[in-house]
């Protein structure tokens, strides 16, 4: 009894922790899934960091790939950069996971807190709209957007985050597409870099497809309610990004102090 009572618990852990962040993402349009490595960790209980974040990619992903779908119904993606974006970007996801499974788990976790830092400042100052004019397809264009997409992608597959704060910014620079269509762009990088970060760490038996399974399902009742809710707040949005900024930056002491405290020692 106490044994199906536990394994009741963690399924409802890892439903409500997905749904968390489905709800995040809905509601501030990105973000969220910063989260969800922390919630794996720390609520769900997954004991290894790896699994966590392999685990966590997965989730990451196919968010991402949820949300795709309403932006490209509205003809905010520009198809052809997106996808050389998003095929580039997956090299160094595999790159930046490969050296994220190399390294050991409390140091990656340490250096996460660092980034969940930079996500949450970042946030908290808010993005200002940047209006460029599309640059012409040369080759100082291409040779831009495949640095921008190879260091998007190690960052994304190496911390197993999604990497929207740096995708967007980077899309705007290299193509010049305004910030609406560099959002809705960004969400087929974001899915392709967790989804070639999740397979590499599959290969390596660090996924746990079962509680995947749990977290998406509870991500996509979340993201539908977040969704919902996003237009009523849409006034409070600044509001609610920088209470979440404040929560991030909660959770990102709480991994600093106990990763630190193994991995500095």
């Amino acid at each position: 009894m106490g044994w199906a009572s536990q394994l009741n618990t963690s399924i409802i852990a890892a439903v409500v922790s997905g749904g968390l962040v489905g709800f995040m993402l809905g509601l501030l349009g990105g973000g969220g899934s910063i989260l969800a490595t922390p919630l794996l960790l720390y609520v769900v209980g997954v004991a290894q960091p790896h699994v966590a974040i392999g685990t966590g990619a997965l989730a990451v992903s196919m968010n991402a790939f949820a949300n795709l779908a309403s932006h490209a119904t509205k003809g905010k993606i520009w198809w052809r950069c997106a996808l050389v974006f998003a095929a580039i970007g997956s090299i160094g996801a595999l790159a930046g996971s490969s050296l994220g499974k190399a390294m050991d788990g409390s140091a990656l976790l340490f250096f996460f807190g660092i980034v969940m830092i930079v996500i949450a400042t970042i946030m908290l100052r808010g993005q200002k709209a940047v209006h460029a004019a599309p640059r012409p397809v040369d080759t100082r264009m291409c040779l831009t957007t495949t640095a921008v997409a190879l260091a998007s992608g190690v960052a994304s597959g190496f911390f197993g985050i999604g990497g929207g704060f740096l995708i967007v910014p980077g899309l705007m620079a290299a193509t010049g597409m305004p910030m609406i269509s560099a959002v809705g762009s960004s969400l087929l990088a974001v899915g392709a870099f967790g989804l070639a970060t999740s397979i590499n760490y599959a290969m390596s038996g660090l996924v746990d497809w079962t509680l995947a399974a749990q977290f998406i399902s509870g991500g996509v009742a979340g993201g539908v309610l977040g969704m919902l809710l996003a237009t009523r707040l849409a006034a409070y949005k600044n509001v609610l990004n920088r209470i979440f900024s404040i929560l991030i930056y909660a959770v990102a002491a709480c991994i600093l102090y106990k990763s630190g405290s193994a991995f500095l020692v």
